[in-house]
């Protein structure tokens, strides 16, 4: 063998004269692969999450046809492979249960196997995160393709943003604005074609989230999923992730310091999600770069909204495609940004994004004239939140972002579902609700049920938000004033688990303030009467929950922190 062969990690495999050799070669030629493809070409693994329980993802057999003919055409050898796909919108009890273990098989894939450099075909909301955690842990040549979002939702003349209209028009059906007829009709009319949620929710927020830390090519976050441009970039990406194995481009190389600072600043000029704030927590810490939940605060909390879409404005991502996609807003926020972070394609951020044109000033605005001022996500401290909770202002109601009221408490989100609607329940529109039992532990996973639904009896005197606080996560396509991933969570006896009915909570977010007021001594004597949760007794989730960490450190498994690499392991024969 060649020097430049000894190089490939897939030699190791196809590359030996012997019996072993013979066996890895032999058995993939099964395929009809011819023999001079394991001549030294660089293998790029191709990791799928294509399932039919996975909408978002429904058209990656079609992507991953053009992401292989563009390794093809570069000299490469693809090799496509599966993995766990997250579907958010069936997976129970939440898919963030599996963001996690959807990253163990992307990480055992690729370093079980002969690849070289790797494609990763992401879309729905944890399959960005779950192959971005799993990849890193191996740190090979990288390049992410999202799916890209669905068509704008067409509802009786009106655009419909997907999440963000099922939140709105369910509590018009329960204010009875609504019919229940007209619910059901717009569930055809929202989602119609291939692609994520159009909405800037947490897999448009993810797939920005890699575009901006110069994982993806450029345009990658916002080209509509059946716009033939979606599937050129794919090609182009096939092509290019040929070279980054040959310069070993790795992934370190790229997910830099300035490259999260950079992600953390563009999901504030977006209105990401705050699911982003887990997610990119949860990566760096495979990638091995410090980064705190106080990032989120001191770097980006301040910065403006440029982008005029749901659920914190009016368009959708489709519009925003047009109007000049990522590269235009990121533009608008150069002088943020450490332009000189290296990407993917080999250029800089600077670079990519120095002629980036913008078509219209309606769906991202200019930087001197935002759409939001001052709209980053903001870090909540307090008695309430020792470790820190989150909350979106872009995406709140501005008179409640300081406000002091009573809590209304639910235990779990059965208490919450049996009690919302009930004409008995003591609360009005003043109060603040409190959900427990929903952080990494509690529910199990995480789930996205932290923008509860408001009671009934206060929609129908016309209120549509009120201060709702929890330690769960809220779909990146819903609003209102809600305060997310309170740590520690209630289910480890945080100060969350101690809340009662009656008790004041006060919320400053202009002081980053959370808190509850009832004495130390008083939560004392509360404390020696909780009782922990039944945990699991077997399988992942008792895995899971006996070793996840807390939102504030990014709900990753304590185990999975750091990096193994892609040595080659041994022989299997």
């Amino acid at each position: 063998m060649t020097d430049k062969k000894n190089k490939l990690r897939s030699q190791a495999w196809f590359g030996k004269p012997d019996k072993d050799g013979f066996l890895h070669r032999s058995w993939t030629k099964a395929a009809g692969h011819p023999h001079d493809q394991f001549d030294g070409r660089p293998v790029i693994g191709i990791c799928n999450t294509f399932s039919d329980l996975t909408s978002c993802n429904s058209h990656f057999r079609t992507i991953v046809e053009y992401v292989k003919r563009g390794v093809y055409e570069a000299g490469g050898f693809p090799l496509e492979f599966p993995v766990m796909s997250l579907g958010e919108a069936q997976l129970r009890p939440t898919a963030m249960l599996f963001r996690n273990l959807a990253s163990m098989d992307v990480e055992e894939s690729i370093r079980g196997n002969p690849i070289d450099g790797v494609v990763l075909l992401m879309g729905c909301d944890k399959t960005t995160p779950a192959l971005m955690m799993g990849a890193a842990s191996c740190n090979l040549p990288t390049i992410g393709i999202s799916g890209g979002p669905m068509l704008n939702g067409k509802f009786r003349g009106q655009d419909i943003g997907s999440g963000t209209g099922v939140w709105m028009m369910s509590e018009m059906v329960r204010a009875g604005t609504m019919s229940q007829e007209e619910f059901t009709e717009a569930e055809s009319c929202m989602n119609r074609s291939h692609g994520h949620c159009m909405t800037m929710g947490t897999a448009s927020t993810m797939a920005s989230m890699v575009e901006a830390l110069g994982m993806s090519l450029p345009e990658n976050a916002a080209i509509p999923a059946v716009d033939g441009r979606r599937n050129r970039l794919a090609q182009f990406s096939g092509r290019r992730i040929v070279q980054m194995v040959k310069d070993n481009l790795t992934m370190d190389k790229i997910m830099t310091r300035h490259a999260f600072e950079n992600a953390i600043k563009v999901n504030a000029a977006i209105g990401g999600s705050t699911n982003a704030v887990v997610h990119l927590l949860a990566m760096a810490g495979r990638i091995g770069v410090p980064l705190t939940l106080k990032d989120w605060d001191d770097l980006a909390s301040e910065l403006p909204c440029l982008l005029n879409l749901q659920p914190s404005g009016k368009y959708l991502m489709e519009d925003f495609y047009y109007a000049g996609g990522l590269p235009a807003l990121m533009k608008e926020i150069a002088h943020e940004l450490h332009t000189d972070a290296l990407t993917v394609n080999g250029k800089t951020l600077g670079e990519n994004i120095k002629d980036a044109p913008c078509y219209n000033r309606d769906v991202i605005t200019a930087y001197e004239q935002p759409f939001k001022p001052a709209a980053g996500i903001a870090v909540l401290k307090g008695n309430l939140a020792p470790d820190g909770a989150v909350i979106k202002p872009s995406a709140s109601s501005p008179h409640l972002l300081k406000h002091r009221g009573r809590a209304v408490v639910f235990e779990d989100t059965e208490d919450f579902r049996a009690r919302i609607d009930d004409d008995n329940l003591d609360v009005d529109e003043n109060c603040i609700m409190v959900l427990k039992n929903c952080g990494p532990v509690g529910y199990p996973g995480m789930a996205e049920v932290g923008n509860m639904a408001l009671p009934k009896k206060v929609l129908k005197k016309g209120i549509t938000d009120m201060v709702r606080i929890s330690d769960a996560r809220m779909s990146g396509t819903a609003y209102g004033t809600v305060v997310l991933h309170v740590s520690p969570e209630a289910s480890i006896g945080g100060p969350l688990a101690l809340v009662q009915n009656g008790d004041m909570i006060e919320l400053d977010v202009p002081a980053r303030r959370l808190h509850l007021d009832v004495s130390d001594a008083e939560l004392a004597t509360r404390k020696l009467n909780w009782k922990a949760p039944e945990k699991p007794e077997r399988g992942y989730v008792k895995l899971y929950v006996e070793h996840v960490q807390q939102a504030h450190l990014g709900a990753d498994l304590d185990f999975l922190v750091g990096a193994s690499g892609a040595d080659v392991p041994r022989e299997s024969h």
